[in-house]
């Protein structure tokens, strides 16, 4: 197989091509240090008990890592873009996604859901309150990613 068939309605796939275009945009606009904790949740201490390694580190790849965030996800918006050749009148969109693109799919979602999450003040998917609707974006993105993250096992 090389190509997975990811299917979304027309409006999941039109506010995941506005979150990725939304994301892809707080990575360009992110070089040096930010001070946006959703960025630095992309670029996480590695040496927490170091205070200036953490720093060093981050300073000598913190460009290069969001600058990889911003490939995949133009990677996903290019395939997401596709879509919108499609009828506007068919209620499911199909996304063509190369096995090659898939890791940057799962990187991507997987990064939106992190800026998500510390937007939301999630530490861990345990922290929020299921009825709240603030949460089902969140929620959703996981479930997606869960698909996705199932497809990637079978090819492997």
């Amino acid at each position: 197989m090389t190509h997975v068939i990811f299917t979304l309605t027309r409006v999941e796939a039109a506010h995941l091509a506005d979150l990725v275009g939304q994301f892809q945009a707080l990575v360009e606009n992110s070089e040096g240090e930010s001070g946006d904790p959703a960025v630095d949740r992309l670029t996480p201490d590695v040496y927490p008990d170091d205070a200036d390694a953490s720093r060093e580190f981050r300073r000598v790849t913190r460009d290069d890592l969001l600058g990889r965030r911003a490939h995949d996800a133009a990677i996903v918006a290019a395939d997401l873009a596709r879509i919108e050749s499609a009828s506007v009148n068919e209620a499911l969109s199909p996304v063509d996604v190369s096995i090659a693109d898939l890791e940057p799919w799962l990187r991507t979602l997987s990064a939106v859901r992190l800026v998500l999450a510390s937007r939301l003040g999630i530490a861990d998917g345990a922290e929020h309150d299921e009825d709240d609707p603030a949460y089902g974006l969140y929620e959703w993105l996981g479930y997606r990613l869960e698909g996705l993250i199932q497809v990637a096992e079978n090819e492997s």
